[in-house]
C-alpha cells in the first residue's frame, strides 16, 4: 500500500504525511493523483455531526432513510462522492445539492449497493432449482395452490429475480406445469428499476449464464445482451423501502405471503436495530414454511434464528418455522 507519483495503489487508506484518511475499500475509483488527493486533506472530521445535514436534506427530498444504514459504510461512501466531484468538506455538500439537483441521483447512487450478476452464488441457486422449487410445487400441488409467490428484495439492476425466473420457467417447460408465477422484485432505487426493466445486460452480469440459458433467453445486441419478453414479462419491479413502517410487503404484491423472499447482502449494511425491523417484515411477508434466502455472510439475527431453521449447511436458504 503506498504512494506513487501520480497514482495511490491502495484503496484502503490514504497516507499524507502523518494523516490518514480512511477511504472507501469497496470504491471503483482510486485517486489519480497527489493533487486530487489535497481535496480531502483534513476537511473531513467526524460522521454524526457533519453527516447529519447531508442524511436530513436526502430524507427530506426523497424520503430515503440512510440513518439506518452502517455509519462507517456511509461515511466512506459519502468520502467518496466528495472527492469525486472535489468539495472540500461535509458543510460545503447540502449547498452543493441544492444547487445541483442531478448531484442527488449520484448520490444515492453511491450509497445504494447495485453491484450484482446473473446466479450470483451458484450453488444457492443450483439447489434451489434442484431442491428447492421442487418441494415448493409439491406442496401447492397437494393444497391445490395454483400460484407460486416469489419476492426479490434489493433486486438492483434485476439479475435475481431474472435468474429465478429462468430457473422457474425451465421446472416449469420440463413439467408442463399449470401454475401461475408471481415474481416481485423491489428496490429502493427508481433509477436503478428503470434500468432493470430494460433487461439489458453486459457481459460482466451474464458470465454465470450457462451457454444452453444463455442462446435460449437472451439475444445479443452490440455489447449487450437482452432477455427476451418471456422472462422479462414474468417479473415486476416496484419501488421499496426495506424500513417501510406501513406494510410488511411490496404495496405491489397486495398481500405477501409468499412462497420465498430472497434479501441477499442487504441486512449487512444496517445497524441491529434496523436488521431485527426488516427481519420481522421478512418473517411476516413470507407464507407458512416458506423459505428466505440470504447473502453468505448474513444469517437471522439473534431475535429471529429460533423462527427459521436452516436447510442447508452449503446455502444461506432458511425456512420459516
Amino acid at each position: 500500500m503506498y504512494w506513487s507519483k501520480y497514482q495511490m495503489y491502495s484503496d484502503d487508506f490514504m497516507v499524507w504525511g502523518e494523516l490518514y484518511i480512511w477511504i472507501s475499500i469497496d470504491s471503483d475509483c482510486p485517486v489519480q493523483s497527489m493533487e486530487s488527493a489535497k481535496v480531502i486533506k483534513g476537511n473531513y472530521s467526524t460522521m454524526a455531526e457533519d453527516l447529519t445535514p447531508i442524511l436530513n436534506y436526502l430524507n427530506k427530498i426523497r424520503g430515503f432513510d440512510f440513518f439506518a444504514y452502517r455509519t462507517s459504510m456511509v461515511e466512506r461512501r459519502i468520502k467518496q462522492q466528495l472527492l469525486s466531484i472535489k468539495c472540500e468538506s461535509y458543510n460545503d455538500y447540502p449547498n452543493y445539492l441544492h444547487e445541483n439537483p442531478d448531484e442527488l441521483d449520484n448520490l444515492i447512487d453511491v450509497l445504494t449497493i447495485n453491484v450484482s450478476r446473473f446466479f450470483r452464488d451458484t450453488l444457492m441457486f443450483e439447489y434451489f432449482a434442484d431442491r428447492i422449487l421442487p418441494a415448493v410445487i409439491h406442496q401447492k400441488k397437494e393444497a391445490g395452490d395454483r400460484t407460486l409467490r416469489i419476492w426479490s428484495s434489493g433486486c438492483a439492476m434485476g439479475e435475481e429475480p431474472y435468474s429465478i425466473a429462468i430457473l422457474v420457467k425451465e421446472f416449469f417447460k420440463k413439467d408442463a406445469l399449470d401454475i401461475n408465477i408471481n415474481l416481485f422484485a423491489t428496490d429502493i432505487d427508481d433509477k436503478i428499476l428503470k434500468k432493470a426493466q430494460k433487461a439489458a445486460f453486459p457481459f460482466e452480469s451474464i458470465k454465470n449464464v450457462k451457454y444452453r440459458l444463455l442462446k435460449k433467453y437472451f439475444v445479443s445486441k452490440g455489447k449487450l445482451f437482452h432477455l427476451i419478453p418471456e422472462i422479462r414479462n414474468l417479473v415486476s419491479f416496484s419501488a421499496y423501502d426495506l424500513l417501510d413502517k406501513k406494510s410488511y410487503a411490496p404495496p405491489e404484491s397486495i398481500f405477501g405471503s409468499f412462497d420465498m423472499v430472497l434479501c441477499r447482502n442487504v441486512l449487512i449494511y444496517f445497524d441491529t436495530e434496523y436488521q431485527d425491523r426488516i427481519f420481522d417484515k421478512l418473517y411476516r411477508s413470507l407464507a407458512k414454511k416458506g423459505y428466505l434466502v440470504l447473502g453468505e455472510a448474513e444469517i437471522p439475527s439473534m431475535k429471529f434464528q429460533g423462527r427459521f431453521r436452516q436447510v442447508n449447511e452449503c446455502c444461506h436458504i432458511y425456512q420459516k418455522i
